[in-house]
């Protein structure tokens, strides 16, 4: 059994520092715990539930985090370089000057999280759940954001240069200002854009 999995509900407890590089954590739930310059290089997380924790410097490069919860927690100058986030619920959760690039995506929910100004650039986000998620500034160009739900994601100054939207339901996103620049869009969205620039869209 590793350090991590000594309990299987951690509660209010400060994590700082330690080494839990290449260890598999299964099941394991955080509540208030605060993690500090923590090393996950390569470790598996599955079905880890954190519940308003606070990351600070931790390394998650090369780790698989699959079926896991990151819930109303705040994630600052963390590192997920080439990790893997397999089916993972980021409900409401903020990250801060993160280094989430390389980073591999399979699905998820990430309503409600706070993506300010983060980049993206060249990601796989297919058919990821962003909806009410807070995207101002971020850079998601060259993304693929099909099928994603982005309703009523906020879009301020937000940069798509290059992004596959097609399929993507921007129901209740203010489409006005957004930059399009090589942005690929379906028959659909085109309507919803000329709209949103005034345009009388007639069939």
């Amino acid at each position: 059994m590793t350090e991590a999995e000594q309990a299987d509900h951690r509660v209010g407890e400060r994590i700082d520092g330690v080494d839990w590089g290449l260890d598999e954590i299964d099941r394991v739930h955080f509540e208030r715990c605060e993690f500090v310059e923590v090393d996950l290089t390569e470790a598996q997380l599955t079905g880890c539930t954190f519940e308003q924790c606070e990351f600070s410097l931790v390394k998650f490069n090369a780790a698989t985090l699959t079926r896991c919860a990151l819930l109303r927690c705040n994630v600052r100058r963390s590192s997920f370089f080439d990790a893997t986030l397999d089916g993972c619920k980021l409900t409401g959760t903020q990250f801060v000057e993160c280094e989430l690039r390389p980073i591999r995506v399979t699905g998820g929910d990430w309503a409600y999280a706070i993506l300010r100004g983060e980049n993206f650039d060249g990601t796989n986000l297919a058919g990821l759940r962003l909806r009410e998620a807070d995207l101002t500034e971020a850079d998601f160009s060259r993304c693929d954001l099909r099928g994603a739900d982005l309703a009523y994601a906020r879009l301020h100054h937000t940069v798509l240069r290059g992004a596959d939207l097609r399929g993507a339901d921007l129901t209740g996103v203010q489409l006005r200002g957004v930059d399009l620049t090589e942005v690929h869009i379906d028959l659909a969205q085109a309507s919803l854009f000329a709209a949103a620039h005034g345009a009388i869209v007639e069939a």
